[in-house]
């Protein structure tokens, strides 16, 4: 804690609902029409298939009847959990890195996928923050391999799901997303004649993923413990995995290749009405809040664009960001040098100019 951290007395006036209903809220124009006719009897691929996001594009493709599920993750544990909830011939696990290409391309080249829903990569800020290499390594490096093979065997489309931390990123996995969104909608520019489109999905925090704030109180809250708060007026998105999930596959179904999809994450949630929430519900009205101050790469508030959208799809929820131009053989030049410089912040920065590295702490 800094010194200026204080403690806040918890209120007690908010009213009695679920955490999930003080956070969700319907989505009007969520077409399940649309997204078994792009799911229905086709083979998919999803890389980090054990993780929040990837758990549930499972879940979801076995709903919407794909005939086959390459389940792909690095964690034993994690594709272990998902096979014990799982119980169905349609689901076969694959236990590699997205960073080995050459294991990657034999499952390709084996199993020849119509559609790749790509939800691997490094996700929590701080641990990114002090893990630069692998995180450039995985992120940016794990999603151009599934890219670029996707192109050699001539998969249909390929979903990246990206982040609101890739808009005028301030840390090292918004940045590091933001690039892998650029190489995304740039190499579909240079492969428009291909078969393959290559399309990304931006949206905020899903309640209740790992390393995420929901489960961070929970468990202090079971603890007796204190909750803390960086900063008394911080915000968030959140949307529940479920419709996140299910957006992300809609607009997946949209796509024609370069776009990045925008979801309707609605209004953004204060941090610290969150914790009150929590607490209030746990009725364990002994736990107190701590402002701690912004961490490292912290930025008060996230977007989700970086110029006003200028493309509307037919629903409401779903939008195309403005494209940002890259030439690729200039882009795959300067990943090359990232891969090797020493200043790996200042080459971050060159890539995407609107990088502003936030050392809070």
């Amino acid at each position: 804690m800094n010194k200026d951290s204080k403690t806040i007395k918890v209120f007690e006036s908010l009213e009695d609902v679920s955490v999930e209903d003080f956070l969700a809220r319907q989505i009007q124009d969520l077409d399940k029409t649309a997204i078994k006719n792009f799911i229905k009897n086709k083979l998919i691929l999803i890389t980090g298939a054990g993780g929040s996001i990837g758990s549930e594009c499972v879940r979801q493709c076995i709903k919407y009847d794909a005939s086959l599920i390459i389940l792909v993750d690095n964690s034993e544990y994690n594709l272990y959990n998902i096979l014990q909830e799982i119980d169905n011939n349609i689901v076969i696990p694959v236990m590699q890195s997205i960073t080995d290409k050459t294991s990657i391309r034999k499952t390709f080249q084996k199993y020849k996928p119509d559609i790749v829903i790509h939800a691997a990569a490094y996700k929590h800020v701080l641990l990114c923050e002090t893990n630069i290499d692998e995180t450039i390594k995985n992120n940016i490096i794990g999603t151009k391999n599934i890219i670029d093979i996707a192109y050699e065997y001539d998969v249909q489309k390929v979903i990246l799901t990206s982040t609101d931390k890739a808009v005028r990123p301030s840390n090292i996995m918004g940045v590091t997303k933001r690039i892998c969104e650029l190489y995304a909608q740039n190499i579909s520019l240079e492969n428009k004649n291909s078969n393959t489109e290559i399309v990304s999905v931006r949206f905020g925090n899903v309640l209740g993923s790992s390393g995420s704030v929901i489960p961070k109180f929970n468990s202090l809250i079971a603890q007796n413990k204190d909750l803390t708060v960086t900063h008394k007026d911080i915000t968030r998105y959140f949307m529940l995995i479920p419709e996140a999930c299910e957006l992300v596959l809609q607009a997946g179904s949209l796509g024609k290749g370069g776009e990045i999809f925008i979801l309707d994450m609605g209004k953004p949630i204060k941090i610290l009405d969150l914790a009150q929430k929590m607490i209030k519900l746990s009725g364990k009205n002994n736990i107190k809040i701590k402002i701690t101050g912004l961490g490292r790469g912290e930025k008060l508030y996230e977007e989700l664009l970086i110029d006003e959208t200028d493309k509307d799809t037919k629903y409401k929820s779903i939008t195309i960001a403005k494209p940002t131009k890259y030439n690729i053989k200039n882009l795959n030049k300067d990943i090359s040098e990232l891969l090797i410089c020493n200043d790996k912040i200042s080459k971050l920065k060159e890539i995407v100019p609107e990088f502003n590295h936030r050392i809070n702490k």
